[in-house]
């Protein structure tokens, strides 16, 4: 018999499933189903229910290519618009102090990915930090990040941001709830990947979200992704011819198709973008002057983000992953001209000063990479370590079965440690040509950095904070070290480059 927990919630009471060492509730919802007329709308309270709610089974990932919600080598999770819940795993003993909360955000471009993959189960960090583990499920891709609030009517009204919304949402149910799982909402860590460090940062400059986390990690963030108004008004109109549909038809159309006929009109139409301009990401969060006043990389630059504490970083080849598997990065030769093309001669030859060997494929591939993922990354640490304590990190360290596959420290490598799954299948098949020790090594850097930041605010003594005037970094490699400035003469090459734009 399968043991199981109950905990009463604001909205009713959940069951969760009991383990030997963990709990875990799944696909507890946080908000109502966004479906029908809520379909493009702000998320609702949940309804309350009475009785006792099953949560020992994931429900739906948000909508998007099914593979993207792959959970494994051969399942995928089932996706529908009912995506909007959160799923809980803590320690089985009780605490006699209640226990630091990590919230984490998944990546996936922000149009794929879910919190059901077993690699964020977070059970192996729960146990070591003795903490909760929250993980969410957001609206993905044109159901969370395109804005159609042009085509609003008096009947049909489209609210823009609905994504990180929905991530508000999720943050507000943690603050009313998690003590029910023994949780401190008094000490909320969020902390995501790729697209989910990116909402992170975004939760920073997000005015609604004052009040409800303390402290960010972000992994890998696109740190400049952030859709100016008129530029998602160009893009949502592309996505809108697409699905077939007239303007003075578009509320009715955008309500009453099916969803994957969506999903499909916009899949293409970023596909068009990524063709059209390399180094620019349409689903993304829009600037609208209100949910999110100013784009994320700003707010930090000018202080308007929350001063809370925050560490950032990038792997050191992140661009290798993208290069065989993804067109979302420029990583090829002709992508990475057409990229320095918005910019004026003299910024392009400092960029191409900085990468000898360009148009070697390799070299084409580790621009992509910097532009991408590095670049902004240490525009963040900068303009952050102004206004409030940062912590800078790079990480190096590649197995050698990696090293020989020519991925090296890959984008997303890190989720690896961060999550202690070097010692699951997936992880001893990495490290099976070598490096076990080294995965071990870093793994303990991660964890115990993660989990003395999520519950002092600061990370182990060992790293100092990130100014501008030294730019310490953490280099999480085995064996770590410390480095200042790293990589400066391409820092500063890609000073003055141009992001490009729609318009």
């Amino acid at each position: 018999m399968v043991a199981t927990m109950d905990i009463t919630t604001a909205d009713g009471v959940v069951r969760g499933h009991r383990g030997r060492r963990v709990a875990r509730w799944r696909s507890i919802p946080y908000a109502a189903a966004p479906v029908g007329e809520f379909r493009f709308r702000a998320p609702r309270p949940v309804p309350p229910w009475s009785g006792v709610r099953d949560a020992t089974e994931f429900g739906f990932a948000a909508m998007q290519h099914r593979n993207g919600a792959r959970i494994g080598p051969r399942r995928q999770q089932p996706t529908g618009e009912d995506c909007l819940t959160l799923n809980i795993t803590r320690p089985v003993e009780k605490s006699v102090a209640p226990r630091p909360v990590l919230v984490f955000i998944h990546g996936g471009g922000y149009v794929l990915g879910t919190s059901a993959l077993g690699l964020y189960s977070g059970a192996r960090l729960a146990l070591r930090g003795d903490a909760v583990v929250v993980s969410l499920n957001y609206r993905l891709g044109a159901f969370g990040y395109v804005d159609f609030g042009e085509f609003s009517t008096a009947i049909h009204k489209f609210d823009s941001n609905l994504g990180l919304r929905d991530q508000v949402a999720a943050l507000q149910w943690v603050q009313r709830n998690i003590a029910a799982f023994g949780g401190d909402p008094n000490n909320v860590t969020i902390f995501g990947e790729s697209a989910g460090a990116h909402a992170v940062l975004t939760l920073f400059a997000t005015p609604a979200a004052a009040g409800l986390f303390h402290r960010g990690i972000a992994q890998s963030p696109p740190a400049d992704w952030a859709t100016p108004h008129d530029e998602a008004r160009i893009f949502a109109r592309r996505c809108l011819a697409g699905l077939g549909a007239r303007s003075e038809d578009a509320a009715r159309a955008l309500i009453e198709a099916r969803p994957n006929d969506i999903r499909r009109a916009v899949d293409h139409a970023v596909a068009a973008v990524l063709r059209e301009q390399p180094g620019l990401f349409p689903v993304a969060p829009t600037i609208d002057g209100d949910f999110l006043p100013h784009a994320p990389i700003g707010a930090f630059t000018d202080g308007s983000a929350h001063r809370l504490p925050l560490i950032v970083g990038s792997n050191r080849d992140e661009g290798t992953l993208f290069a065989r598997f993804d067109a979302a990065l420029p990583t090829t030769p002709e992508s990475i001209r057409k990229l320095l093309s918005h910019s004026d001669k003299e910024a392009e030859s400092r960029v191409l000063a900085a990468y000898p060997g360009f148009p070697n494929p390799k070299v084409a591939v580790r621009m992509g990479g910097d532009f991408v993922l590095w670049r902004s990354t240490v525009t963040v640490m900068e303009g952050h370590s102004r206004y409030a304590p940062t912590y800078g990190y790079r990480f190096d360290f590649a197995p050698r079965a990696l090293q020989l596959a020519g991925f090296g420290a890959t984008h997303a490598l890190d989720l690896v440690p961060v999550f202690g799954a070097g010692d699951t299948p997936f992880g001893r098949a990495l490290t099976a040509a070598g490096g076990r020790r080294g995965m071990r090594s870093v793994t303990r850097q991660f964890q115990d950095n993660w989990l003395s930041f999520a519950r002092t605010g600061k990370p182990l003594p060992s790293w100092p904070e990130y100014t501008e005037e030294r730019r310490t970094t953490m280099i999480i490699d085995y064996p770590a070290r410390l480095e200042d400035d790293p990589d400066r003469a391409k820092r500063l090459a890609w000073q003055g480059v141009r992001v490009p734009n729609l318009t």
